[in-house]
């Protein structure tokens, strides 16, 4: 378990209990009274978050939200499933036991875990190599495993990379081969990274190659 902080929203005593029976001795747990600071300072650190949500917080939760933290949703009751739009939130009911809660905390760190290591950085985006995106601020697009492959390419290499690299390496043809499969790829995909982020710009060439 690589995250260093538990932040707790709602509920003092719980806060006591897993201090008491030092379930997390490892972690630092960071309790909230202020439920968009605890929030902010999840969003900031990657830090797992857990929420003790009452009727008049549920407001608080937008609909459509999706968090890039990983939280655990504590309640009385059901709450709408348009809530759990992230992968990395889930709910527990109350009651509930600490060995319920300590397998939500074990099983969600350790997807959190397996996301991060999912995700390159290529410029001004976030590529996501397990659900085959591309993404910047709040905008994503789906692109296809060879898409992927291509740009991934990119984050490897600080030069310019050719297009026989790319012929050998994302789409796996010799470098001899005669193909306007490079070029046709490319130009499809200026075009989806045009109409989805504007960005008339994304992959640009010169004599040694392409590059981002």
């Amino acid at each position: 378990m690589t995250n260093s902080t538990i932040s707790i929203f709602g509920n003092k005593i719980f806060l006591e209990i897993i201090n008491e029976v030092k379930l997390f001795s490892k972690f630092k747990i960071q309790y909230y009274e202020d439920l968009n600071l605890c929030e902010q300072d999840a969003e900031k650190h990657n830090t797992l978050a857990i929420f003790f949500v009452g009727k008049k917080d549920i407001s608080s939760f937008r609909k459509n939200k999706i968090n890039n933290f990983p939280s655990i949703l504590i309640t009385e009751s059901s709450i709408p499933k348009s809530m759990f739009s992230s992968k990395l939130r889930e709910q527990l009911k109350m009651p509930f036991t600490i060995l319920e809660f300590e397998k939500k905390v074990i099983s969600l760190l350790a997807k959190n875990e397996f996301r991060k290591n999912s995700l390159i950085k290529l410029d001004d985006y976030i590529i996501d190599k397990n659900e085959r995106k591309i993404k910047k601020n709040d905008l994503e697009l789906q692109l296809s495993e060879k898409e992927i492959n291509f740009l991934i390419l990119f984050s490897k290499n600080k030069e310019p990379i050719s297009r026989n690299l790319v012929l050998k390496n994302a789409w796996h043809y010799s470098s001899k081969t005669e193909t306007h499969t490079v070029e046709t790829h490319i130009h499809r995909l200026r075009k989806k990274i045009l109409e989805k982020f504007g960005d008339d710009n994304f992959i640009k060439n010169n004599n040694k190659g392409y590059y981002i």
